[in-house]
C-alpha cells in the first residue's frame, strides 16, 4: 500500500453527498455546509469557485476542483453575481433570505438547478471526513486546489456524469467508488505536477531506501518495527535509514510511526466498538497500558476520552 493509497483509506466514500447541478446564467450558489473536503468536476460550461480568502478561479469542462471547509466558498457563473441560493450543512438549500428551496430546484435523480437544459453542469461530491488520517492528508492540501482538464487523464467525468442519474440497486455504493476514483486521480496528477511542492511523505515515497521502510510501516503497522529491522529490509546500515528518512520525511523513522499509529488508533476509537486492548494490538502496542501511555502523552488525552469526546460531538 502507498502513502496516498493508505491516506485514502479511511476516508473512503460512504454515502457521501453527490450531486449533478445544472444552471442557467445568472447564477450564483453559497456553499456552507462545511464540509471538509468537496469534489467538483466540470462537465459542460464554465462556473468561477471563490474560495472565502483568494481570487475566484474559473473552471471549465473537464476541470476539477477540490475545495476544503470549513470555511464557506461560492460557485458562480460570474463572481459578480450575488448568491441566489445558500447551501447549508445537511445539503439543506434555501434563498439568501432563508426561505426554503426544498423541491423549488429538484430535477430529477440527484440533480438540482434552475432548467434541466442549462448551459452549465457540473457533479459535486462532498466528504465528511473526521478521522485523523484524513488530517494528515487535508494538511498537505491547498485550501483550494484545481486541476485542468488538459493536466490529467480524466475519463471518470464523463462515467460519473452517466452513473450519476441512475437508479438501480447498489448504485450509491457504485457513486461512492467512482467518487473516491476520481479523488485519488485528482490527487495522484496534482501531487505528479513539478513545483507543487508535494508533501514530504508522498515525495519520500519515490525513494528506493525510505519508500520501503515507508511500505513496511504502512502495510504492518501492528509489527514490532525497529530501525534495525526497517534498515536490514531495505537494505541499508540503521545509521544510513534514520539519516535519510529524517531528511526526506523531517522525522525520525520511530517518530513517523508512533504518529502513524496512533493515528490509526484514533480512527478504530471513533469507527468501531473495539476495546482499547483490540486496537493497542491491531496498531502494535502490547497493551492497552502502553496505548494508552503513547496516546496521552502525545495528544494530550487517553484513548477512552478520546472516544467520548468523539461520541459527544457527532
Amino acid at each position: 500500500m502507498d502513502a496516498l493509497a493508505s491516506l485514502l483509506d479511511g476516508p473512503r466514500a460512504r454515502g457521501a453527498f453527490f450531486m449533478r447541478s445544472i444552471m442557467t446564467p445568472p447564477w450564483s450558489l453559497r456553499v456552507q455546509d462545511r464540509a471538509p473536503l468537496t469534489l467538483v468536476a466540470m462537465v459542460r460550461g464554465d462556473a468561477w469557485v471563490a474560495p472565502g480568502t483568494g481570487a475566484p478561479v474559473l473552471l471549465r469542462p473537464g476541470d476539477a476542483a477540490v475545495i476544503l471547509g470549513p470555511e464557506p466558498y461560492t460557485m458562480a457563473g460570474d463572481p459578480a453575481t450575488p448568491p441566489r441560493a445558500v447551501i447549508h450543512p445537511g445539503q439543506r438549500c434555501t434563498t439568501p433570505e432563508g426561505e426554503p428551496l426544498t423541491g423549488v430546484m429538484d430535477l430529477g435523480v440527484r440533480t438540482w438547478g434552475d432548467s434541466p437544459d442549462g448551459p452549465v453542469m457540473m457533479l459535486t461530491g462532498t466528504y465528511q471526513m473526521r478521522g485523523e488520517i484524513s488530517g494528515r492528508l487535508l494538511a498537505a492540501l491547498p485550501g483550494l486546489l484545481v486541476l485542468a482538464g488538459d493536466a490529467w487523464d480524466g475519463p471518470l467525468i464523463p462515467l460519473l456524469a452517466a452513473e450519476i442519474v441512475k437508479d438501480e440497486p447498489g448504485q450509491e455504493a457504485v457513486l461512492d467508488r467512482l467518487l473516491d476514483l476520481l479523488l485519488i486521480a485528482v490527487l495522484r496528477a496534482w501531487f505528479a505536477r513539478a513545483g507543487i511542492g508535494a508533501p514530504a511523505w508522498y515525495r519520500a515515497y519515490g525513494d528506493p531506501v525510505v519508500g520501503r521502510a515507508l511500505r513496511f510501516m504502512h502495510n504492518a503497522p501492528e509489527h514490532p518495527w525497529t530501525v534495525a529491522e526497517l534498515a536490514a529490509r531495505a537494505g541499508v546500515s540503521r545509521a544510513a535509514l534514520a539519516r535519510r528518512f529524517t531528511g526526506l520525511v523531517g522525522e525520525p523513522p520511530m517518530a513517523y510511526l508512533t504518529g502513524w499509529r496512533l493515528d490509526l488508533a484514533a480512527d478504530l476509537l471513533r469507527e468501531t466498538d473495539a476495546t482499547v486492548e483490540a486496537v493497542a494490538r491491531r496498531v502494535g502496542y502490547g497493551s492497552s497500558f502502553a496505548l494508552s501511555t503513547a496516546f496521552k502523552r502525545v495528544r494530550g488525552i487517553s484513548p477512552r476520552d478520546h472516544r467520548a469526546a468523539v461520541a459527544a460531538s457527532e
